[in-house]
């Protein structure tokens, strides 16, 4: 089966645990509180132990080279998006006023333009990423997200804190206090085991793959429930500028990330594994960014879930695109 294929089996998986993460919490199963508990779970404990258990293998210089590479990629792909994000979402928008049968035209600052354009930049490569590359490529594909992984984190609490803070000077006391979190820990120390080839008793290695194992139906519950406290129907109609965004996220920087990559001569995995992390779906950290920087938290959480729903169709799109040039 074609990479396409395993993909839309894999995203179909995911579209049904995203409809009883719904169904959870419109029947008040799941609630905001459990929620919360259960983002903090997954992000604090099964993402962690995805990324080490994915490099708990054996050691070759082609691994490790194929990490070096995607994280250069991964740049790549941040540095397309943030581009793309000032090019296409501009801070001045222009207004056509009727004054006394004449049309003015004049340029007026355009409002939400931080939380669009950091939807439009960071994407889902945990709640996301993870669950479709280990679909396709098993823990392999996982062990080159965690190179997607460590630039958004860096990008995140440093480019996108200064966008959606507004402020110039970056508070790198905080910008390190934050970047040491569970993510990159499980990062930092599975890349040792790696490099050293230090390996868990069996037994260890089974009951960590167990935990593992939660990260798909955990992460795919939390994003249902985030989509469940919308009305799906006007969430597709109120505000039609979120397709523009979704556009730019889901399909104007997977289709530039394919052409600047098919043609390099590399590993498949490796670039698969990139193209796929820039076209997953917006990041949900966007709509606490936007929480705790006062700014439209509300039109952060459509964009997230806008975004996810799309992406059942538009993520298939991109990597048949790639698969036929590759």
């Amino acid at each position: 089966m074609s990479f396409s294929g395993i993909l839309v089996n894999q995203i179909l998986i995911i579209f049904i645990i995203i409809l009883i993460g719904v169904i959870c919490y419109k029947t008040k199963l799941i609630d905001d509180t459990t929620n919360s508990k259960l983002s903090n779970i997954l992000l604090m404990l099964v993402n962690p132990i995805v990324i080490f258990v994915s490099y708990q293998r054996d050691f070759s210089k082609e691994l490790l080279e194929g990490l070096l590479i995607s994280l250069l990629m991964s740049f790549a792909v941040h540095i397309v998006g943030i581009l793309a994000s000032y090019i296409l979402i501009r801070k001045k928008r222009k207004q056509v006023i009727v004054l006394d049968k004449i049309r003015i035209k004049k340029y007026v600052d355009a409002e939400n333009v931080e939380v669009e354009r950091f939807a439009a930049i960071y994407a889902n490569v945990g709640f996301m990423g993870i669950p479709l590359v280990n679909g396709i490529f098993g823990s392999e594909g996982v062990f080159y997200v965690t190179a997607a992984f460590t630039v958004f984190h860096i990008l995140s609490w440093t480019h996108g804190v200064m966008m959606m803070s507004g402020e110039k000077n970056l508070n790198f006391k905080d910008f390190f206090k934050k970047l040491i979190n569970p993510t990159i820990i499980g990062i930092a120390v599975g890349l040792i085991c790696f490099i050293f080839q230090i390996r868990v008793p069996d037994v260890v290695y089974q009951a960590l793959g167990h935990i593992a194992n939660l990260n798909t139906p955990f992460a795919m519950l939390i994003a249902g429930v985030t989509i469940g406290k919308s009305n799906i129907v006007k969430l597709f109609t109120k505000n039609l500028r979120i397709y523009y965004i979704s556009l730019i996220r889901l399909l104007v920087v997977p289709l530039i990330s394919v052409m600047m990559f098919f043609w390099l001569p590399i590993n498949e995995t490796v670039k698969i594994t990139a193209i796929l992390m820039s076209a997953v779906p917006t990041a949900a950290i966007g709509t606490l960014f936007a929480i705790k920087f006062n700014k439209n938290a509300v039109l952060a959480a459509e964009i997230f879930a806008v975004t996810t729903l799309l992406s059942i169709v538009t993520v298939p799109v991109i990597i048949k695109i790639a698969e036929m040039l590759i």
